[in-house]
Formats: structure tokens, sequence, C-alpha cells
């Protein structure tokens, strides 16, 4: 049984033809979000609908130019490249694993990347072998996630038959990485803003399957030898794993996935100029350098200034491009955001999608990352303080603890953990209110980060207070409690403080 190929094809070509109406994509989560913006763009490339120049991508950016192109290509093409379930080339998959999927395959839960856990044990309720089957659309989607989500671990399948290496399954692309796309205001701007022009002008090569096309594919009887991108549409479609989906007829007579099969797939070298656009440098603590990734302990506005700092700072790449936008206000609000998307793990055990975004207008650069930098230093202080006032009320009410009972005990004043989700949109209001200040102002930043900070503040005095009123209503819980207040506000008045929790102006 096949599907019909048409329905792959149609579907992407009427997202690119109608990119310009479309204000975006939904889709289940940020993760697969970007998967398909990934896919569009692949097939842009290969369709050579990009600019050939930085000049010609800001002309792309103001001049609205149409993806028509892209569109007219795809219905070139023929529909048997875009069949799901064709049996010797199936979209995005290994054909390959055909002969061991009804032995070795799973339930469809091992084909989402929040269903399936480490590809061994089931994860968020969803059992590998009871999974409910997906209709044909959730699973392409899935798959194109897949490739470039998917975490390192080991394939739940034997590799007796076609290779041990095919059980050994590599980090994706994105994997460990904060992948930073520019949004505009439609499909359509979302997908110029973040192409770029090609390195050369050498054949595109888009991944359509593991078994067709130019590009020579790994085997399974040794271990990978990573492989440099031939093309931007051969990067942003690689198949990072081996995938096949089996397919079946749902209760309704529409074609579903009932089985999967994952394996092993391709292993990139990625040069970070090249390949790595939307990378946002990080300096660790050993003078090493990485792109900015997620993390289970710190939220993602925390590190925006990074962003802003690379529009400010970067030579080429998005960011520089970014930054040589001009722009005429035409209405409240941004005109662009950047959306950071990163996939936490633990190890081989994905955890949850973390996101953010943050609003740019060209000729705002300098501003904004004045404004976050400023406004994740304030946050933090404000954190530490209240860290410090929770240390104090511990030390009275404990005086004899031992050392193995002093994190539960510092836990139980601590208010950091309400006060972090809190900040979140007091932080982002500071953005916007710097974007509506606009380029025009000399300095849009000072009053409202001042304003900032003093919610903050008042957000900080409230989790304080609640997390102490657990004390006890007798001396000793009195004097805690009148200690840690008194604490907390000595630091927000201390020299050392940030300019803005006292009033002032912190310039850069």
């Amino acid at each position: 049984m096949t599907l019909d190929g048409a329905t792959a094809h149609h579907s992407l070509r009427a997202l690119l033809t109608d990119a310009d109406t479309l204000s975006t994509i939904d889709c289940a989560t940020p993760g697969e979000t970007v998967a398909v913006i990934e896919y569009l763009m692949a097939i842009c490339f290969a369709s050579r609908t990009c600019p050939s120049s930085p000049q010609e991508w800001r002309t792309w950016i103001t001049e609205e130019h149409p993806l028509g192109h892209a569109a007219e290509w795809l219905a070139d093409q023929p529909d048997a490249a875009w069949d799901l379930f064709h049996l010797e080339a199936p979209l995005g998959q290994n054909a390959m694993l055909a002969p061991y999927i009804d032995e070795n395959g799973t339930g469809t839960a091992q084909l989402v990347i929040e269903h399936a856990g480490d590809y061994n044990q089931h994860f968020d309720h969803h059992h590998l072998e009871h999974g409910e089957p997906l209709p044909a659309a959730e699973a392409f989607r899935a798959m194109l996630t897949q490739h470039v989500y998917a975490p390192y671990g080991r394939a739940r399948m034997s590799g007796k038959e076609i290779g041990s290496t095919i059980t050994n399954l590599a980090a994706g692309r994105l994997t460990g990485r904060i992948r930073v796309v520019a949004l505009g205001r439609t499909l359509g701007e979302t997908l110029r803003l973040n192409l770029y022009p090609p390195e050369d002008h050498a054949e595109p090569a888009l991944n359509t399957s593991w078994t067709s096309g130019a590009i020579p594919r790994r085997t399974f009887t040794a271990k990978a030898k990573p492989r440099t991108p031939r093309s931007s549409a051969d990067l942003h479609s690689a198949l990072g794993r081996s995938v096949l989906l089996r397919p079946n007829r749902g209760q309704d007579g529409q074609v579903v996935v009932d089985r999967v099969l994952i394996g092993a797939g391709e292993v990139l070298e990625l040069d970070p100029e090249r390949h790595l656009q939307d990378a946002v440098l990080k300096v660790m603590t050993n003078g090493d350098a990485k792109p900015l990734w997620p993390s289970p302990t710190r939220a993602l506005w925390r590190d925006a200034h990074a962003l802003y700092g690379a529009v400010k700072n970067a030579d080429t790449g998005l960011y520089a491009r970014l930054r040589d936008l001009r722009y005429e206000k035409k209405g409240s609000g941004a005109p662009y955001h950047l959306w950071a998307v990163g996939l936490l793990a633990n190890k081989a055990l994905p955890v949850a999608w973390t996101q953010g975004s943050y609003p740019y207008a060209p000729g705002m650069a300098r501003h904004l990352h004045h404004a976050s930098f400023r406004g994740s230093t304030v946050a933090e202080y404000v954190a530490d303080s209240l860290k410090s006032a929770a240390i104090v009320a511990t030390e009275i009410v404990y005086p004899a603890s031992r050392a193995a009972d002093n994190a539960a005990q510092l836990a139980r004043f601590d208010a950091r953990w309400e006060f972090w989700p809190d900040a979140a949109q007091p932080f982002y209001e500071l953005l916007d209110e710097v974007i509506e200040g606009g380029a025009e102002d000399d300095d849009p930043v000072s009053a409202p980060l001042v304003g900032y900070a003093r919610t903050l503040v008042t957000s900080a005095r409230t989790h304080l207070t609640h997390r102490l009123d657990s004390l006890p209503p007798n001396n000793r819980g009195h004097l805690a409690r009148a200690r840690a207040e008194q604490r907390f506000e000595d630091d927000m008045r201390r020299a050392k403080a940030p300019a803005e929790l006292r009033g002032e102006t912190a310039h850069d």
C-alpha cells in the first residue's frame, strides 16, 4: 500500500504558495515547528529560491520577494519522490530497514521525541509497543523532528542482520544547542529572513530518501565517518536518523502509520562559520566557546543579551544581515523576533522543550543588548539577595543543624524558585518598551530599566514574605523574619547593587 505521493507534495507547495498570507505554522511542539521551517528552507535552496548576496537578501526582505518559484519547482518534481510510503525510496526514510520492521518495529511512540524517551524506555505514559497509530501528516512532521533534534543513545532494534553500528545513535544536528530563527510577521517573511546566500553555485542536493539522489550514504558495517554537507539544501534536509514508517488504514479509511523502526543516521561534519549561521557562541569557564545551549536551571531569557550582542557585533552570518536592515516604523510592536528553541535532555533522555521569543527592530541592537544585559544582571542580583535572606532565616531557625539537612532547610525559606518564573514577563515587557521608545530616542532604555527593577523588587518582597510565613509565631520566628527581611532591604541599598535598584542609570 502506498500513500498518494501528491499529498506531501501539494501540502508543501501550498505552504510556499501561501507563505505571505500565513502568519505562522502551528505544530505540536517548538522543535517540530523548527524542523518544518528547516525543511521548507531546504526546498527553497534546492529550487534556488534564495538570495545570491547580502545586498540581494536585503532587497528580498524590503520588497517581500515571493517564494512562488519554490512552489513551481515542487510542482515539476515527480510525485514518487515525495511519496511517504514509496517501496524503494520513501520520503525522508531508509527503505533498507524494510525486512526488519515487522519483527523489530515498535508502536508510533517511538517516532515522537517527547514520547519515546531514550528509545528504550517509555516516557510520558506512552508505551513503545502500544502507541496509537499516527496520521500520515503527523508522522511526517515527527520524522523531520527526529532528523534534526534526536538525542544520542541506543536504538531499540537488533543490529545483527544489518550491522551493529545501526544501533549507535548520534545526536542530531540541532541537539545540544539553541537554534535561533528570525521570525517575521508572516511565514514568507520568516523564510526570507533565514534564507541566506549559498556558498557556491554547485548543484543543490536535497535529501528526499536514503536510497535516492547523488549523495553517498554511510553503511552500517563500520563506524560512521562524518561527511561535510554538499549544499545548503543538503544541510537543512540531512537525514539524522534511519527511519522507516509502516502504513496502514485507520478506522475511517485514512492512511496512518502503525509501526516505526529507527536506527542510526547520517553524521555531519559542520563548520561553525559555514553551517551554523544562527549559532550564538558563549564563552565557557575554560575559555572555549560553544553555541548557546539549553539549560535546565537557567531560563533562556537570562541569556537574551547574547542574541542581541551577536546582532551588534557579528561580522557575517544571520546577525550581521539583520543589523544591516533598515526599518521604517509602520505600526506598533517589533517587526521581527529572535525565536530561540532548544531541547533539554538528561543525557540520552529528552526532558522538555525550552524556548523564548525576543523582539528586534533594525537600529535597536545596541539598546536591546544594554536593556537585556542589565535586566538579567538586576534579576540575578535580586535572586541572590533572596538566597542571602533565606540563609539568615535558616541560621536563626536551625542554629545546630546537620550539614546533610542544610539544603532542605534552606529551601524552606528560599523564594528564588517562585521569583524566577515571575521575573520573565517583566523582562519581556522591558524589551517591548525599549522597542516602543524607538531608535530615534538617545536613551530609550534607562527609564524602562528603573521601572523594571522596581517591579522585580516588589515581586521579590512578596515571595519572600510568603516563604517566611512558615516561621513559627514565637520569638525565634519573629527574629528570623525581621533579620531576613532587613538583609534583603540592605542588599537593595548596597553600593554594589545594580544602579537601577537604587533608581539610578547604568550605561554601557
